[in-house]
């Protein structure tokens, strides 16, 4: 079982997740995807409001184009198994840790590269316990395989934050949507997710 040795996370994940995950593992793939298509809309969505940012312009093309060509092998997957890509109605985690977001600049832009980070964080985490625990060796191979772009991501977000806003800043401000993103984890979803 994992321990909370993620940077940025409070507490692991649960045994419980890892169970319903590897029990329901097609829905987790289409839900894998979902997750790495909105992943890749985020960098997006925030290259589109700060397009005068060229760093993180840069930075934000390269982890949308990365996650984009994980959608399309996550795609490959579902295929492979017979299972058709489609819509999937998402936990609250995402909604959830938006609502964290504050709405007035520049505060709005450190939140939501911090909450971005932590969500990458805590894929990195899970992948790497899918990869751990699937009982699919091609599978597993393949999740091990996305862990260290996860943490190159969450670590992106991170040096977008930290040149951006004070440290003492960045740091306070994470401890505290960390401890919101656990209180959000703390009850296992219905449904099994990537996020839940």
């Amino acid at each position: 079982m994992a321990t909370a040795t993620i940077k940025f996370l409070q507490v692991p994940t649960s045994q419980d997740w890892v169970e319903q995950a590897l029990a329901n593992l097609d829905e987790i793939l289409l839900d894998h995807a979902q997750c790495e298509r909105k992943a890749a809309g985020v960098a997006m969505g925030l290259i589109n409001r700060y397009p005068s940012d060229a760093e993180l312009v840069k930075a934000l093309t390269a982890i949308a184009q990365e996650e984009l060509a994980h959608f399309a092998q996550v795609n490959q997957w579902l295929e492979r198994r017979g299972v058709a890509f489609g819509p999937l109605p998402p936990p609250s985690y995402g909604a959830a840790l938006h609502q964290q977001v504050r709405s007035v600049e520049p505060h709005r832009q450190l939140d939501v590269l911090l909450v971005s980070a932590l969500i990458e964080a805590r894929s990195h985490e899970r992948l790497g316990l899918l990869g751990q625990h699937c009982p699919d060796s091609d599978l597993a191979h393949f999740y091990r395989s996305l862990m260290a772009s996860e943490a190159r991501h969450y670590g992106a977000y991170w040096v977008l934050a930290t040149g951006r806003f004070p440290r003492a800043e960045v740091e306070a401000r994470l401890e505290t949507l960390a401890v919101a993103e656990s209180e959000i984890l703390s009850t296992l979803h219905p449904h099994p997710r990537i996020h839940s």
